[in-house]
């Protein structure tokens, strides 16, 4: 490691996560939800790992294309569908299964005379994102069964607040999906993070609906050790966080009281203290809405980030009698220090500070 900000991905969590997410469900299929570069992990590494998953997901086309590149052989399903001939072509080409949202996506697949491709219908039961009006799936359901460029058909929904446990938003969207899962021939897909971990009637949705087919699940965020629950951290379910964002100490002196840190002196030392300088700011994904106080984890204790983030840099304060020396490592998030603690001081969620981080310096990849 030089001494930039870096983040260190252990593969060995990202096992560990998905057998508690399969734990939490026995029997249903998983689809791995790697988005957004793995929500910030690293797409390929973490695709490679968990090559013995059922399928992943992705959001978009270039996505998938990439995975295949590389030499990912499983099943691949496109969360935001396909957009154009021009997609669908590929869709058919590599086998991915896409999302159908829209009438445009109804009219590209009847139009199709190149293949045909596996699908998952996606109603919208209060989302109010993308999916078909519930009350329209009879309707639908025959449109694509009768469709030329129509493989397989699978349904699918997604839960807006389950993070929200025993809120009755959820409840509403699940009693709006029973009429078009019940009775259903082919498999099915409700359980997100939160849907999964904190939802029985989603955990065991075979049952609840009655539908023929498997129940998959969509984990994303629980993977890399993250919860999607406001109250609790990856640890308080059982989760190993799989990111390590860290950065070394490049500077370290006195600070004397009243003395100004850092852009428009933001921040004013209350007392004498010693200031740390670590080389990490928000080209390296650390962001600037970060604010004094934030914890950063240094030798085994929590120090306060003071001033504003730089580019390059952060300021701490070290403690008056601190004997960090240059070179030593900080933990801006990971063990001992989750991400789920650090986000509010930036008025974030866990999921974009993941998502964001820059990997100016190469990720370090572990067992």
């Amino acid at each position: 490691m030089s001494f930039g900000a870096r983040a260190l991905i252990r593969l060995g969590a990202l096992e560990h996560n998905l057998q508690v997410v399969r734990a939490a469900a026995p029997g249903s299929k998983v689809m791995a939800v790697i988005k957004a570069n793995a929500y910030g992990h690293g797409m390929i590494p973490v695709a490679q790992h968990l090559s013995h998953v059922d399928a992943f997901a992705v959001a978009r086309v270039p996505e998938a294309l990439e995975l295949r590149a590389n030499g990912v052989a499983a099943r691949i399903i496109l969360l935001a569908g396909v957009l154009n001939t021009a997609e669908l072509a590929a869709a058919v080409q590599n086998g991915f299964e896409p999302v159908i949202h829209c009438g445009e996506q109804l009219d590209l697949l009847d139009a199709c005379r190149d293949g045909s491709v596996d699908v998952w219908l996606k109603f919208d039961t209060g989302m109010n994102r993308l999916g078909f009006d519930p009350a329209d799936g009879e309707r639908i359901v025959a449109r694509l069964r009768a469709s030329a460029g129509v493989g397989e058909l699978r349904l699918m929904t997604h839960l807006a607040s389950a993070d929200e446990v025993g809120d009755t938003a959820t409840a509403e969207q699940l009693e709006r999906f029973r009429p078009i899962a019940a009775g259903f021939d082919g498999d099915v897909s409700i359980g997100n993070t939160p849907g999964t971990l904190g939802w029985s009637a989603v955990s065991n949705a075979k049952a609840e609906f009655g539908f023929a087919g498997d129940n998959w699940l969509r984990p994303g965020i629980a993977l890399f050790g993250i919860s999607p629950f406001a109250d609790k951290t990856g640890g308080d379910l059982g989760l190993k966080p799989v990111m390590q964002f860290e950065a070394r100490l490049i500077a370290a002196k006195p600070l004397r009281a009243g003395a100004r840190v850092g852009y428009k002196g933001a921040y004013t030392a209350g007392s004498d203290t010693t200031l740390g300088i670590l080389a990490a700011g928000y080209g390296d994904g650390y962001t600037r809405h970060f604010r004094s106080g934030t914890p950063v984890l240094i030798n085994g204790r929590k120090v306060p980030l003071i001033g504003r983030v730089s580019m390059d840099m952060i300021a701490v304060d070290l403690g008056r009698d601190a004997v960090d020396a240059v070179g030593d490592v900080a933990t801006l998030w990971g063990e001992g220090l989750p991400v789920e603690e650090v986000a509010p001081y930036a008025g974030a969620i866990p999921y974009e500070l993941v998502c964001g981080v820059m990997n100016r310096e190469e990720s370090e990849i572990v067992g």
